[in-house]
């Protein structure tokens, strides 16, 4: 469980990265039309992403989007390059959020934590969330901006690398402020959660 203040809510700039397939293919249920009442439930038929795919890494905080980035598939995200994004990150905050303190929050990934993103993080006059050793507790992207993003590609056929990402660009040009709050206070009834279940609480 993170022990800060839910005020803190106001200047968490939250981040993380996920995979965006070029097709992500709905799941196909038999009709209803062509059972009879004795008819055994409906089959789901299996159906798979398409291999090709663009990882996104994304920040954003209760105003809306603060910067993302495409990595194409075959490459990583280490922490030489999370440092770059760091930078990247950083510059963008000054020029959007140029009179906000901004406190970072990212999950535990080994990049995020490593030795040479810690020291790059101080540089930057960066502050982070903290977040126990082996905590479950996600960042919001996980739980509430990419399980929404990926609903909305779903069962959409982009034909490029650059098709998918406009894609993606579209839809956090669409989103309203109130949409990304919505997504930041939810952190807090998590806390609120998790403090009444004795760090227990865990919600998927």
């Amino acid at each position: 469980m993170r022990m800060v203040k839910t005020s803190s809510v106001k200047i968490i700039v939250t981040g993380d990265e996920s995979w965006v397939h070029l097709y992500d293919p709905e799941s196909k249920q038999q009709s209803k039309e062509y059972r009879q009442k004795t008819s055994p439930s409906p089959k789901i038929f299996k159906v798979f992403s398409s291999a090709r795919k663009v990882l996104l890494t994304i920040f954003w905080d209760r105003e809306g989007v603060v910067h993302t980035e495409f990595l194409e598939q075959g490459n990583t995200v280490n922490s030489t390059k999370y440092v770059n994004t760091l930078e990247k990150l950083k510059a963008r905050l000054q020029r959007v959020r140029s009179e906000k303190v901004s406190i970072i929050d990212h999950d535990n990934a080994r990049p995020h934590t490593s030795l040479e993103t810690r020291t790059a993080l101080v540089r930057l006059g960066l502050r982070t969330l903290p977040h126990p050793p082996y905590s479950q507790d996600p960042a919001p992207s996980d739980f509430f901006l990419f399980p929404k993003l990926k609903d909305y590609l779903k069962g959409n056929r982009y034909e490029t690398d650059k098709d998918v990402k406009n894609a993606v660009l579209s839809w956090c040009r669409d989103k309203t402020a109130d949409f990304f709050a919505d997504g930041i206070q939810q952190v807090v009834r998590r806390w609120r959660l998790c403090i009444e279940w004795d760090g227990d609480y865990v919600e998927k």
